[in-house]
């Protein structure tokens, strides 16, 4: 009795064990298709949404057809090879340009009885300023007015003496008098009229009222902005005293420090390109015209003069700027874009090379070398004869940039 169930002891705990067992092997293989279903299902979505990535020309890429290309400006060129000019950088300061620069006085003193522009404002050659009260005027007026009416008198007397002379009732040398006096007389007034034109009074504007007290109009000689004003009502204006200081900005001076290894490489004529702090994007172009022919002791520079053309009056004078002088392009070819054609992505700068595929562009960074006349030298990313977008690389970036929103959305 004892032995037999011992046996069915044994036989129990042997169906109990192989229970267990199977119940583990199937937990076990059931998480592992479980996990391996989980996988399957991960990849046909990432597949999927690779399938849709795609469709924008894949990661790093952008496809654009040959009609948008041509709507949007996009042009392609094969990378090429050459000659970079060197380049001088200094520093500078913006001057008005002196050779336009006009200050205003009076030529005769004279009390300021209105004034009529004021700083910063725009004024014409020619165009009133302020208006004074002369007592110097005043007698240049009378004295006009008396030799008109010598003028007049002297012809009266020569037209007189001609019609006696005819008659022969006087001698004939009586007229050659009237004559003389009569041609005296237009010689003065003529002067006359010349200081008041000097004074800046029109002898158009003397036919009205003799008796009006006269005023002096003190005229700008050149067109521009009034940089200065020193004109105030009820003080004396004298000719040693500025009244005003009128500037024409739309050309100004750029004054360099050129360094005395660099005195070599620079002449009259050469071409600059001037960038200021508060317009970094803006290029201004100018040319020497002036080096001068003493060096500072102290700096060991020489001061070089560019003039440079002022679109809108951006360069103000007192600004500081830097001067980048071209040098004539004799360093060997290089592998050379234009600035325009480079983007900032990520903080690299790319080129937008197009694939085989012809509507493809795909993303490429490169490194970069030296610059001049808006190239910028290649040093590793570009082959030479590798088509890339020249122009429109802007639009390409910003067709790139859609694609990623709309992958990230899906």
């Amino acid at each position: 009795m004892n032995k037999k169930g011992i046996i069915i002891g044994l036989i129990l705990a042997l169906a109990l064990g192989g229970g267990v067992a199977y119940r583990l092997t199937h937990s076990v293989t059931g998480g592992a298709g479980h996990a391996e279903k989980k996988e399957a299902d991960h990849k046909e979505e990432k597949g999927g949404h690779d399938e849709k990535k795609g469709e924008h020309g894949g990661a790093g890429s952008v496809k654009v057809s040959a009609e948008v290309q041509k709507e949007n400006g996009v042009v392609v060129a094969p990378a090429k090879k050459e000659r970079l000019a060197g380049v001088i950088s200094a520093t500078g300061k913006v001057e008005a340009n002196a050779d336009r620069i006009a200050h205003v006085s009076p030529l005769i003193p004279g009390k300021i009885v209105a004034v009529r522009t004021s700083l910063g404002d725009g004024v014409t050659a020619g165009q009133v300023l302020v208006t004074l009260d002369s007592v110097e005027l005043g007698e240049a007026l009378n004295r006009y007015h008396q030799s008109k009416t010598k003028l007049a008198l002297a012809q009266s007397n020569m037209d007189r003496i001609r019609t006696l002379v005819d008659k022969k009732i006087v001698a004939c040398k009586e007229i050659l008098q009237a004559e003389t006096d009569y041609k005296t007389a237009q010689t003065e007034l003529h002067t006359d009229e010349e200081r008041l034109t000097l004074y800046g009074v029109s002898v158009a504007d003397l036919k009205g009222d003799h008796h009006k007290k006269p005023l002096l109009p003190v005229r700008s000689p050149i067109a521009g902005i009034i940089t200065e004003k020193h004109a105030i009502v009820g003080e004396l204006a004298d000719p040693a005293r500025s009244l005003y200081t009128v500037a024409d900005l739309s050309s100004v001076w750029v004054l360099v420090d050129i360094h005395e290894k660099d005195l070599a490489k620079v002449r009259r004529g050469q071409t600059a390109t001037v960038v200021v702090t508060a317009f970094p994007e803006a290029k201004f172009r100018g040319r020497i015209d002036h080096i001068a022919d003493v060096m500072d002791e102290a700096t060991r520079t020489v001061k070089a003069r560019v003039e440079v053309a002022n679109p809108g009056r951006k360069l103000k004078p007192e600004m500081f700027a830097t001067v980048e002088l071209a040098l004539p392009a004799d360093a060997a070819p290089v592998l050379a874009v234009p600035e325009d054609a480079l983007q900032d992505i990520d903080g690299k700068k790319v080129l937008f090379v197009l694939t085989e595929k012809g509507d493809e562009f795909a993303l490429r960074k490169v490194e970069l070398g030296r610059a001049s006349g808006g190239m910028v030298e290649v040093v590793s990313g570009l082959k030479e004869g590798e088509r890339y977008a020249v122009k429109g690389a802007f639009v390409l970036k910003s067709e790139l940039k859609k694609g990623e929103l709309e992958g990230d959305e899906k």
